[in-house]
């Protein structure tokens, strides 16, 4: 029989299933996700010599926890800090350019897999050079209900890049817009 993967083996946080996380490590981990939206540069960085794929793949696996960690606590901020100002983002409501055509849509996504009461998960997530793929999932705390669910892939140039294309299939399953009261809980830029 073929051996399990463990994904997170090699990342300082587990967030694979909800409660893994200490709240030291939660505040290291935004902290970090501030410091590393600071290291984008306005040019983007050519692959080289300088800098390679196994540099960005090793800076991609030290962003991942602080992105989980971003969602979780509803980040808005940090989220958008992520993305380069000219990014593609296709899913089944795009496809969009650059930061401004998501927001509406995008802060109802975030506002309901960030909500009290349900956690955000991450079984699956690989990487290779600067693509990242995951699969997440948003279970209610109480039901065990999964409330959303998807899979994602980011192409993301390390942290001197950011991301320039995702792509997401979403399916949720109890609510598609947010209620006001859960939009206000979302930090906007």
């Amino acid at each position: 029989m073929k051996q399990r993967t463990n994904y997170y083996k090699e990342l300082v946080a587990y967030y694979s299933i909800p409660g893994l996380v200490s709240e030291e490590m939660q505040q290291k981990l935004i902290q970090l996700a501030e410091e590393l939206i600071s290291q984008k540069e306005d040019e983007f960085p050519e692959i080289n010599s300088d800098y390679t794929l196994e540099q960005i793949e090793k800076e991609n696996k030290e962003w991942w926890p602080s992105h989980c960690e971003a969602l979780r606590q509803g980040r808005g901020d940090i989220l958008t800090g992520e993305y380069r100002e000219d990014l593609i983002y296709l899913c089944q409501d795009g496809p969009y350019q650059g930061l401004e055509q998501q927001v509406e849509r995008e802060q109802h996504w975030w506002a309901l897999i960030a909500q009290p009461g349900v956690t955000m998960c991450w079984p699956i997530v690989m990487f290779s050079g600067e693509h990242t793929l995951f699969e997440w999932k948003c279970v209610d705390d109480e039901t065990n209900e999964t409330i959303a669910k998807g899979n994602v892939t980011w192409v993301r140039r390390g942290h001197r890049g950011g991301c320039y294309l995702k792509t997401e299939q979403l399916t949720f399953y109890r609510d598609v817009f947010a209620p006001e009261e859960l939009l206000k809980l979302i930090k906007k830029v």
